[in-house]
């Protein structure tokens, strides 16, 4: 019966085997346990019966079973052999992880979030929109042509090709889709932001973690990244989520030069945007043509607009403009007016501006105060702080019990090995600093930890 079922699978492969490499054999294996051909649990054949049966090398289908592994199509189950592994719940994982929390905190600063008293008022925009809209037409540009002129009068280069997406993470989507294969190594921070974790998992990416400080990524550590061969490389040149880090020129600088001699396309976030305190640095200064860069107005501007400017190379992006034709075409040119008025109105300008400054003050406060305690922050800009504790859970279930809530480090980890860390969204944290600060340093020394010494 074994033996049937194998000879079964093999034919099974061969239907769904469009090129015989190890890309096209871990495809094949995986489009067959998408539509349900192949289950979970099934054991795979040994690696040298498969190459005889399929007409291709050893050394290829080990690579095909080290591409799945990696994605978690398959796994080694000791004497079980290789064997289709379960299949990963679709979605946020990471995600819902970093904001799971228990109970309703009285001070939730879990979410990364912007403050809502701290948005800008749209009431005055709304009521200017009846007259600045004309009637829609599927023939119109995709992008307003004044807001257009508008972005790229306050973009960080000229870029070659400008549009407006659904928000940063349907840039980074739309992106994703376009330039990393199954398979494919991309660079990311670490920690990182888990959203795109989850996002790279999914299209089953291998991540190679990049290490950083409070300027960015070490140029070292991007090195090492490049010469795994990655296709793109993820990063916040400010307000860095969950860290606070953020470029200086001179760190821009020295990761351009580690590019150099790289394809990578670099895919920088600027998802603060507005309300980041930190100057925006592009590596495009020095790497012209190979940057892609993402404006979000969900923090400075409201959440619900769901928008943001992405400008580049029309190499990488036309593909997406082109693909996305096939699905919604362009972004409402009603929320488009929108948020034109609102980047132009000197009354809207005034509100985000005041906005940024209260969010550098509160991030600064916070900083102080936990400073004060003994507990150490990094980064300098935007809306959270990275905490070291000694224990996640443990702290988090005291930080609970106080009637607050913090995000476990853990989902924002690319690699194995960080030191357990809570994120804290000081731009929710509006007062009683220093009491706050006498909390969280009881939570982050449970466990074991002293602080520095």
């Amino acid at each position: 019966m074994a033996i049937m079922l194998q000879y079964k699978m093999f034919d099974l492969l061969r239907a769904h085997l469009t090129e015989p490499t190890s890309r096209g054999l871990a495809i094949a294996i995986s489009r067959a346990v998408s539509d349900g051909s192949l289950q979970q649990g099934q054991r795979l054949a040994p690696i040298r019966t498969v190459a005889r049966e399929l007409g291709l090398s050893p050394s290829t289908v080990s690579a095909a079973w080290s591409l799945l592994i990696r994605s978690g199509t398959i796994h080694t189950d000791g004497r079980r052999g290789t064997v289709i592994a379960r299949l990963r719940e679709p979605g946020p994982r990471r995600y819902r992880l970093a904001l799971n929390r228990t109970g309703e905190p009285r001070l939730d600063l879990s979410t990364g979030v912007p403050d809502p008293a701290l948005l800008p008022d749209l009431r005055p925009a709304l009521r200017r929109l009846p007259g600045a809209v004309s009637p829609g037409s599927y023939l119109d540009d995709p992008v307003l042509p004044e807001l257009q002129d508008v972005l790229r009068a306050d973009w960080p280069f000229g870029p070659e090709r400008l549009t407006v997406l659904d928000g940063a993470m349907d840039a980074l989507d739309l992106l994703t889709a376009s330039l990393v294969q199954f398979g494919d190594r991309v660079a990311v921070e670490h920690p990182c932001f888990p959203p795109l974790l989850d996002l790279l998992e999914s299209v089953g990416a291998e991540v190679v973690a990049v290490d950083q400080d409070d300027d960015g990524p070490l140029p070292q550590s991007l090195t090492a990244a490049l010469d795994q061969g990655v296709v793109a490389v993820y990063l916040q040149p400010r307000a860095q989520n969950p860290t606070g880090a953020a470029l200086r020129p001179e760190r821009a600088q020295l990761l351009a030069e580690a590019l150099a001699d790289s394809p990578a396309v670099v895919i920088e976030n600027d998802s603060a945007g507005a309300v980041a305190g930190a100057d925006l640095i592009s590596l495009d200064r020095w790497r012209p043509g190979r940057v892609v860069h993402i404006r979000s107005f969900s923090k400075s501007h409201g959440p619900d607009l769901r928008l943001a400017a992405v400008g580049g190379p029309a190499s990488v992006l036309d593909p997406v403009i082109e693909r996305r034709l096939l699905g919604q075409g362009w972004t409402s040119r009603v929320l488009q007016h929108l948020l034109l008025d609102l980047l132009t109105s000197p009354e809207t300008i005034d509100q985000v501006g005041a906005a940024r400054a209260v969010y550098a003050e509160r991030r600064v406060l916070t900083t102080e105060a936990l400073l004060a305690q003994g507990v150490p922050v990094s980064g300098r800009d935007g809306m959270n702080v990275w905490v070291p504790v000694a224990d996640e859970t443990a702290a988090l279930l005291h930080l609970a019990a106080a009637g607050i809530s913090a995000s476990a480090g853990s989902p924002f980890a690319a690699k194995e090995g960080m030191a357990p860390h809570l994120r804290v969204t000081t731009a929710l944290l509006r007062e009683g600093y220093a009491d706050f600060a006498a909390e969280l340093a009881q939570a982050a020394r449970l466990g074991g930890w002293t602080g520095p010494r």
